[in-house]
């Protein structure tokens, strides 16, 4: 499938049609044509099926924000089960590309001939095998598939060691880890945008710095750690696993919470979250990153 974009279109192959489920239709039909100059019309649909079924997408000119997003997901709304693809068609784009490439992206690969702007969504920058092109791939299906790692080697100075994964380049992602079903750990020395961990089920996310808004977002096991600040939401509708943020948060913290556990400074949750005393498992985690004795005393176990 090819198209031609006089101009940026955002959403391309977004499996979610920029999260349709909350606006139902309002900001994007699935049955919309994208405006393309080759004489042949695509739906953004049309485009996402196309993916579905292994075919690459070849886009000539720049493309806008969100694209591939959710790429590779069998989403529950549609009637899936949430987990991811396999053999999904790549999006090969001549030009460049807008932020929030790849948010809760799964699997499959974007290649991109241009620019890039931050911040990115759940990817991470693979060696190519698209001369010309630079190559992205998910972050959670390289957690997923250890076996493919040599094939896709990380850039420098982002590594795999003694099987973590280390993301010290400094650049701007939302998403990290999403849905990640394997115990694995990412680790960021940086800050994190966007909903980090969301929908995870296993897994470790270490952030040495700054969590931007929604962290932990639905979160369903595992554990997000965050050592610096959060934003408002954090742990917003979660289920299961746990969040520990060793600075100061928001507020709105346990919105619509309905499971797991949140360990931060002490704060008023939005009910009917409360705060109970900390545990012997909260204790030690807090003593892993270098928070005891009277230091405890600044934190509280939020919890339904």
């Amino acid at each position: 499938m090819e198209l031609k974009l006089g101009s940026p279109q955002d959403c391309i192959g977004d499996f979610t049609y920029n999260f349709i489920w909350q606006h139902r239709g309002t900001k994007l039909n699935p049955a919309d044509i994208i405006p393309s100059q080759l004489g042949t019309s695509y739906s953004y649909e049309a485009v996402v099926e196309a993916l579905k079924s292994g075919e690459d997408v070849h886009i000539r000119g720049d493309v806008g924000t969100r694209l591939g997003s959710s790429l590779g997901v069998d989403l529950v709304f549609f009637g899936g089960k949430g987990k991811e693809l396999p053999e999904v068609g790549s999006i090969v784009v001549d030009g460049n590309a807008g932020s929030y490439l790849g948010m809760g992206m799964l699997s499959g690969a974007v290649y991109i001939k241009g620019e890039v702007k931050e911040p990115l969504g759940n990817v991470v920058q693979v060696e190519s095998d698209l001369e010309g092109y630079k190559k992205f791939v998910s972050i959670t299906w390289l957690l997923h598939h250890p076996e493919e790692r040599e094939l896709h080697a990380l850039l420098t100075p982002s590594e795999f060691k003694d099987g973590e994964l280390l993301l010290t380049d400094g650049i701007s992602r939302s998403t990290i880890a999403a849905r990640c079903r394997k115990e694995a750990t990412v680790h960021v020395k940086g800050d994190v945008g966007l909903s980090a961990g969301i929908l995870m089920r296993k897994g470790f996310v270490v952030v040495e710095g700054n969590a931007d808004m929604n962290a932990a977002a639905l979160l369903n096991g595992g554990t997000v750690v965050v050592l610096g600040d959060a934003a408002e939401f954090l742990g917003v509708e979660m289920k299961r696993g746990v969040v520990f943020v060793k600075g100061n948060t928001k507020g709105y913290v346990g919105a619509k919470m309905k499971g797991g556990r949140i360990i931060c400074r002490r704060t008023k949750p939005i009910p009917p979250v409360k705060e109970k005393k900390l545990e012997k498992d909260d204790l030690a985690l807090l003593a892993r990153f270098n928070v005891s004795g009277m230091l405890t005393l600044n934190y509280g176990r939020y919890e339904v």
